[in-house]
């Protein structure tokens, strides 16, 4: 066993490792929006928006890279079926 599978055994027995074992999703979506409102904000530094505006595209930017994710994860669930289908008939 190599020293990066031991610390990726360590690091999936860990409450955050399991939890975003489980959650993939939800943790590329929480990744690419804290990326994409950073973005924003050093880009928006010096525009002059009110905090209203400001709020209201944090938001905004925290629903689309939802949507991103969700939009590229539409074939994995695909790709499972397949791959469940391709079992069933290999077993016939």
């Amino acid at each position: 066993m190599s020293i990066l599978d031991n610390l990726l055994n360590r690091f999936l027995e860990t409450g955050f490792g399991r939890w975003s074992n489980e959650h993939p999703r939800i943790l590329a979506w929480l990744i690419l929006a804290i990326g994409m409102v950073l973005l924003l904000a050093y880009e928006g530094r010096d525009v002059g928006l009110l905090m209203g505006q400001w709020l209201a595209l944090v938001v905004a930017t925290f629903l689309v890279a939802g949507l991103c994710i969700w939009i590229i994860t539409w074939e994995d669930g695909d790709e499972a079926g397949e791959e469940t289908a391709e079992s069933g008939n290999a077993e016939r």
